[in-house]
């Protein structure tokens, strides 16, 4: 029987660009992730009989809000939900689960790189049946019903067994529990010569961060690839992950850089995020930044069996550096500059407009699912690796040396108060009309806008993504504010600088009067009273 609980709005559910992200203690309030998942349902069709995929990255309050949501999909007539054992699924496994499924759209619980544990972060993101995130027509229907709603349906019922794969049945609706890596493994047996990748006898070291990819790396990398025993690292998820932030970049996974920068560092080493999608590529002595990987892999991609057939075209995240548009240019195919967000990425792949996808925030992926997918970018490297026989410098400095080599750099200010970082924001917009032409050092404005974007698959716009500032000879500063935290605001500011000869500087050397540029532009220190950025990637 259904279950009427009465509740009230809570004005804070507006979804982000990778859904509802709090801390646990919001979500912990009566009634507020009931209310939200209602809201979700509420605000998709077609819902009786249908399939809906659950999982998430197993932080802290993932059971808790699983068995909550299987409830309340119950009461509103779901057919099926496909939960990924113990309540996991990477959000590229869940994409490609939602795909294989054809279920009308999954729950993704996570909060991405966020850290996790009773105080940290919590996430709730629907996905739709191409297996992507939600696009904005969908989330803002979503948050119209959060402001509005006023009962959430759920039947009274025992919690479902997430440890054991197999069906039951709860009021009327089978909730099947499945092994999380199967599937997806599969995919990249399909897309990837193994074969290649154990008979190059490579070494490697992949840090897990104790999050939701030590299932998969531990299965694919070293039972199915044969890397050695202890390849992956803190490989078992925890709801806590460790105690450790989750972000794979060069601060927060340290112990795995200077384990590259050894002498007897192993061939190649990688990352993931929290929750599976985001990657860092590391190899012996030398960090690849998510922008020269995007472009890399993609210029590289035919030599993987499911890419022989070559890329329909390349898209990147605005912040991106142009580094894979001057791939692109030499395939002759399309690349495309969209907002950041892996919901733009859909479109382009559902119209079979572009194959490889990537965001300068360390996420990269294709075709094969709707999502960015670490383990798959890590995958792809390795078969490049095995194929060419060459390091990853050798193939990083003849990439540079064919195209040029774009410096890049991200400096995040991380925690700043929302209404100084609104004010840098709004000071920025107004000026902006009158910086071409000025010039800051040896630098000289050429244009200056706040990005917007038209959908070439269904003509939406898209305003306000972030303020550019291009310079003569094609250097940049980008400005945003992040939509994935959860208080306070991180400015983000992307510095470019591009060279078509001068490929063997230090990229801080490099990018140094851009930096300067920056903050005489912004006044960053002057808004945000930081002398200098939390975290450099």
């Amino acid at each position: 029987m259904t279950i009427t609980v009465p509740s009230t709005p809570y004005p804070d559910q507006k979804p982000g660009t990778s859904g509802l992200r709090k801390k646990v203690r919001v979500f912990q309030q009566p009634n507020y992730a009931e209310n939200f998942i209602q809201s979700v349902f509420d605000a998709i069709e077609d819902k009786d009989g249908a399939t809906l995929v659950i999982g998430g990255d197993g932080r802290f309050l993932n059971r808790e809000v699983i068995q909550v949501a299987i409830r309340i999909a119950a009461a509103n007539g779901f057919g099926r939900v496909v939960v990924g054992r113990g309540g996991i699924l990477s959000t590229p496994a869940a994409s490609n689960m939602i795909r294989i499924r054809r279920a009308l759209g999954g729950l993704v619980l996570s909060a991405s790189h966020n850290p996790g544990g009773p105080d940290e972060d919590f996430g709730i993101k629907y996905n739709i049946a191409n297996g992507g995130p939600a696009p904005e027509k969908v989330t803002e229907a979503i948050h119209a019903r959060t402001l509005t709603i006023d009962r959430w349906l759920t039947v009274e019922a025992d919690d479902v067994d997430l440890d054991t794969d197999g069906e039951t049945m709860l009021a009327g609706m089978t909730v099947e529990v499945v092994d999380p890596v199967t599937d997806y493994a599969e995919l990249m047996r399909k897309l990837f010569d193994f074969d290649a990748i154990r008979a190059a006898g490579l070494s490697m070291a992949f840090d897990a961060m104790s999050a939701v990819t030590g299932p998969y790396a531990t299965e694919i990398l070293e039972r199915q690839l044969g890397f050695a025993a202890g390849t992956v690292r803190n490989g078992t998820p925890l709801p806590d992950f460790g105690g450790h932030h989750p972000d794979p970049n060069l601060v927060h996974a340290h112990e795995l850089y200077k384990t590259m920068m050894a002498a007897d560092a192993p061939d190649f080493g990688a990352a993931s995020d929290g929750d599976g999608d985001r990657n860092l590529i590391i190899g012996r002595n030398i960090f690849i930044t998510p922008s020269d990987s995007l472009a890399m892999l993609a210029a590289n991609a035919h030599l993987a069996p499911g890419y022989r057939g070559g890329l329909k075209g390349i898209a990147r995240s605005m912040p991106t550096s142009a580094a894979a548009d001057r791939v692109a240019a030499a395939l002759g195919i399309p690349s495309f500059e969209t907002p950041t967000g892996w919901k733009f990425f859909g479109n382009l792949l559902d119209a079979g407009l572009a194959t490889i996808c990537g965001e300068e925030s360390a996420g990269t992926g294709s075709d094969h699912v709707r999502e960015k997918d670490g383990l798959w970018a890590v995958l792809l490297w390795l078969n490049i690796l095995a194929v060419r026989g060459q390091s990853v410098e050798a193939i990083a400095r003849e990439h540079w040396a064919t195209y040029g080599r774009n410096y890049y750099a991200r400096h995040d200010y991380e925690g700043v108060e929302s209404d100084r970082a609104d004010a840098l924001m709004t000071e920025l917009r107004s000026k902006l009309g009158n910086l071409p032409g000025r010039r800051f050092g040896d630098l000289t404005v050429e244009a200056a806008d706040d990005f917007a974007y038209e959908d070439p698959t269904d003509g939406s716009v898209s305003r306000n993504q972030g303020i550019r500032v291009l310079f003569v000879g094609g250097s940049r500063v980008v400005f945003r504010l992040s939509g994935t935290g959860t208080s306070g605001a991180t400015l983000r500011v992307y510095l470019e600088r591009y060279e078509a000869t001068a490929i063997d500087g230090d990229a801080t050397a490099m990018l140094a009067d851009i930096a300067a540029a920056a903050d005489a532009i912004a006044g960053i220190v002057r808004h945000t009273g930081r002398e200098r950025p939390d975290v450099v990637t």
